[in-house]
């Protein structure tokens, strides 16, 4: 009998992390010490989206079903926070519906991030005790229509939320390093939930979901693990994001976020790690590239400069080839590690572009 011991899940796919916060670091640490200000702003947003699309690869990547719905986790945790951390003064005059408690609370930007993302962990754990339960596109819809549903009351629960105007005074913490603490301890949650048991029977139920639920795994139970999980991650990038602008508006956690999270889920690969954190980086350098070229660049006596909207129509074109020629995005469900297969992609690289591929599978 072989006495061979194989190494762990984790010792076989630690570098994965490791490598993504370490990239992570390095783009912080030249910005730091090269950048501007104004580029300092664009690393910063990047590292808060790079936390948003992680949160949801959380739920989406190892469980299969797209979800149009998490910027409202977004919104909720920027809101909590910002109940949290305004000025009492403040609060008394901009939301005058506020409880009592709220409404003489002040606490420190750290303390209300952790709060902010666990009310929006409870939210999702509460809206997913309903919405787990159902299944393909029936679930997308239902994950928009929850989306539609946060953003109408916070657009018009005036005294509460400041309705459609924006929410002013929220102290303006969040920088380059504190942004990029968000997005490691981001990549770090994402990946230990994906290491863990839990994770694992959830990609089990994503991958063959007959097989898996003959087996014993209880899909219901861990999408709504994995759904509370990535809430709570989404509800930090809110916090980290309503603490760099300073003020927070409804309409800021509504489809334009969606819309640009997906395309760097898509473009990345919905089904890796590695892919979420790539998909961010890569589409925040086209934006940022666009933006600079809407607003004209000199050529000569001359200036150049494109029609503005071209970011959105650039992004579509983006997401469009790379369904067509990679539908597993640009890592093809692979991680980025040191060994030559990583146990976190849930199949083994032999797989990668065929038929065998998760992505390619029908999904129950």
């Amino acid at each position: 009998m072989s006495t061979t011991k194989h190494p762990s899940v984790l010792a076989q796919t630690v570098s994965t992390p490791v490598i993504l916060i370490g990239g992570l670091a390095l783009i912080a640490v030249l910005t730091w010490a090269f950048g501007s200000n104004i580029f300092g702003r664009t690393v910063t947003e990047m590292f808060i989206r790079v936390a948003l699309v992680v949160g949801m690869f959380t739920f989406i990547g190892n469980s299969g079903v797209i979800s149009f719905g998490h910027a409202g986790f977004m919104c909720i945790g920027a809101y909590g926070s910002a109940w949290l951390t305004i000025p009492p003064m403040m609060k008394k005059v901009l939301l005058p519906g506020l409880s009592p408690m709220l409404a003489n609370a002040e606490l420190t930007f750290f303390l209300s991030l952790i709060i902010a993302s666990l009310f929006a962990g409870v939210i999702a754990f509460a809206v997913g005790l309903i919405l787990m339960r159902l299944s393909g596109i029936a679930s997308s819809i239902a994950t928009f229509a929850m989306l539609a549903v946060i953003n109408t009351i916070y657009s018009n629960w005036g005294p509460v939320t400041g309705g459609t105007s924006s929410v002013v005074g929220i102290p303006i913490t969040t920088g380059v390093w504190i942004s990029f603490g968000g997005a490691a301890a981001a990549v770090v949650i994402a990946y230990l939930y994906g290491i863990s048991r839990s994770g694992l029977a959830l990609r089990a139920g994503r991958d063959e979901a007959v097989a898996a639920a003959a087996s014993g795994v209880d899909i219901y139970r861990e999408r709504l693990i994995a759904f509370t999980i990535s809430g709570a991650l989404c509800g930090m990038a809110g916090v980290l994001y309503a603490h760099f602008l300073g003020v927070v508006n409804p309409d800021a956690f509504y489809l334009g976020v969606t819309f640009i999270s997906l395309s760097m889920l898509v473009v990345g690969g919905m089904s890796s790690l590695s892919g979420a954190v790539i998909g961010v980086v890569l589409i925040s350098a086209i934006i940022e590239l666009l933006r600079k070229m809407e607003k004209g660049i000199t050529v000569g006596e001359g200036t150049l400069s494109l029609p503005n909207g071209i970011q959105e129509i650039a992004i579509g074109v983006v997401m469009i080839v790379i369904l067509m020629f990679r539908p597993g995005g640009l890592t093809g469900g692979a991680e980025l590690s040191l060994t030559r297969t990583s146990a976190n992609d849930g199949y083994s690289k032999k797989d990668q572009g065929s038929g065998n591929h998760p992505d390619n599978k029908p999904r129950r």
